[in-house]
């Protein structure tokens, strides 16, 4: 049984593990989820495999995640990295919601409270509120990381452009850039090779590719009716396209033939697609966790990553896809392009 080996956060020297459990699930509070002893399980079976980072946000499952995750963690808090976020609420009280200072201080105050801890490893912005400004973000993300509540940072559901914005504000004002990028990431939804993923790469941050079983869409439970728990509806959730039952149908197929879960190997293809990478994934039971972390226990070869490539590819992205063609790529380097590794 393998242990999971450790990334580097972004630039921070922080060592997290290889995946990232998703603590979404802990607490039934939205009408679904796991109930406390079975969220134990979850995280004893994580933390078994070696893992040690774990994400979760002020508004999960009414709280009661951020509550339960620093219960199950306790003393063992020195090793654990624990990543939380704010921006969002289920209250309609006006200031506390989106990314002013003073939803970032309330929030932070009451994550702390609930996880009981005196710091949190990563703090992400959970997404973009198109009202707090780039360099005003950067310089309360500043002042919190000074205050010593907050390690590193890290910046959820947010337009590329806007991240290397902010990122270059903080370096040209000597300030701490994000070290964490997340955003969904899977077979059946990775737009994110377009710009995510490259400013992700140019600014030394980790990958933190949420959903890599697409809500469970990806591990072929939905293929055919079962009595097993499901999130989503077909016909109601957009996830549930016909375009998309094709690739898990086609997922499955490939599966069995390597003599693999589909489950193990949608989570496996996300681990290898970006190097600096720690795929956040969620389960609601123990049976789900052990069938997740399968992933560990096998590597996917070239062809096999082509394979699954060809069955989700994306539409094409200009400027990006039009500089890799071969005529451009000879008229910008003539006979060097052979020599230039892209």
């Amino acid at each position: 049984m393998k242990i999971m080996d450790y990334k580097l956060l972004g630039r921070t020297g922080i060592k997290v593990s290889e995946l990232c459990l998703g603590t979404m699930t802990f607490g039934t509070d939205w009408g679904w989820g796991s109930e406390k002893e079975e969220a134990i399980k979850i995280y004893d079976a994580f933390i078994e495999r070696g893992g040690n980072f774990f994400d979760t946000a002020n508004i999960y499952t009414k709280g009661t995640s951020e509550k339960w995750l620093g219960e199950f963690i306790g003393k063992e808090r020195e090793n654990m990295v624990i990543a939380t976020k704010y921006s969002l609420t289920e209250t309609e009280k006006v200031n506390q919601s989106g990314n002013s200072r003073k939803n970032m201080m309330q929030s932070i105050d009451a994550s702390l409270k609930r996880l009981g801890t005196d710091y949190i490893d990563l703090y992400y912005v959970h997404a973009w509120d198109d009202t707090t400004q780039p360099e005003e973000l950067m310089r309360n993300l500043e002042y919190l990381l000074a205050s010593g509540k907050i390690l590193s940072i890290g910046i959820s559901d947010t337009p590329a452009w806007i991240v290397s914005k902010c990122n270059t504000i903080a370096e040209q004002r000597g300030w701490t850039p994000f070290s964490a990028y997340q955003v969904e990431y899977c077979l059946t939804e990775h737009t994110a090779d377009r710009e995510v993923l490259p400013c992700t790469a140019g600014f030394d941050m980790t990958f933190c590719g949420f959903g890599p079983l697409a809500a469970g869409l990806l591990s072929g439970k939905y293929l055919q009716d079962s009595d097993e728990p499901k999130r989503m509806t077909v016909r109601k959730s957009p996830r549930l396209s016909e375009k998309n039952l094709v690739v898990s149908a086609q997922l499955k197929s490939l599966s069995e033939s390597w003599n693999l879960s589909p489950t193990a190997v949608a989570i496996r293809w996300a681990m290898q697609k970006f190097e600096k990478s720690s795929p956040i994934f969620g389960a609601r039971s123990h049976k789900q966790i052990l069938e997740n972390l399968q992933a560990l226990d096998f590597v996917l070869s070239e062809t096999q990553m082509n394979q699954l490539d060809a069955i989700c590819t994306i539409d094409s992205n200009n400027p990006n896809d039009f500089l890799k063609l071969d005529r451009i790529q000879e008229i910008l380097y003539g006979n060097q392009k052979h020599r230039i590794s892209f």
